[in-house]
């Protein structure tokens, strides 16, 4: 069978500048947070209970080690930075990834006030040709990067019909911080960054190849905190 990467929306965003998890483990009330530890510095990241199917499973590869050793296979400037591959762990330099996986997709799990600031982790899929039913890979994931966005840009997409209409939440984070509003609603959001933001812009101001892999590996592992 022929695999597809899981690929994000570029076009549109230089335009703008299966398998049920069986073993879940239990959440408590408190909420998860996860170390990225990177050779580019530590981030933190909050992962939502909104989102419990993608929280479980996260935690579930997290303990099983999956995410020991990975690479950032693909990084796009101003829009994200992509993790998630098994096969990038001690991959040859130069090797085309984003194939792997654990083996299984996840349903969506979208919410509208899970939106896609900077910081946000999101859950990687194939496109809708294939996949219409938005299931996420079951380890691929991105951190958005994204730029800071003017109301008259948002407003332009509302009449374009490519956003449902800001919420002044949504509006204030888009104007400040910045982010990738055009991907809401048609990726599962699943956590955010709550420390080392600054190292989203190092990962994506780094030389990548044709295929948007860096040229010098930026490795990572995840942890759980608590």
């Amino acid at each position: 069978m022929k695999k597809y990467p899981f690929f994000l929306i570029v076009s549109l965003a230089l335009l703008i500048q299966g398998m049920r998890v069986t073993a879940q483990p239990e959440r408590s009330s408190e909420a998860t947070l996860i170390r990225m530890e990177t050779t580019m510095g530590q981030m933190i990241i909050r992962l939502y209970k909104e989102t419990p199917r993608h929280h479980d499973n996260m935690i579930r590869l997290i303990e099983n080690g999956y995410y020991n050793g990975q690479l950032f296979h693909r990084v796009i400037a101003d829009f994200m930075i992509q993790g998630g591959d098994p096969e990038s762990a001690n991959s040859a330099k130069g090797q085309r990834l984003g194939s792997g996986g654990p083996g299984y997709t996840l349903p969506a799990e979208l919410h509208d006030h899970l939106i896609h600031k900077k910081g946000a982790l999101a859950a990687a899929r194939e496109g809708d040709q294939v996949n219409p039913e938005k299931r996420s890979s079951g380890s691929q994931f991105y951190i958005v990067q994204g730029r800071v966005f003017s109301p008259e840009e948002l407003d332009l997409l509302v009449e374009r019909q490519m956003h449902a209409p800001f919420t002044p939440e949504a509006i204030a984070l888009y104007t400040s911080i910045g982010g990738t509003p055009h991907l809401d609603g048609s990726y599962t959001v699943f956590g955010e960054v709550v420390e080392g933001l600054d190292v989203i812009d190092r990962v994506a101001s780094v030389e990548t190849d044709s295929h948007d892999r860096p040229v010098e590996d930026v490795v990572y592992s995840i942890t759980l905190v608590k």
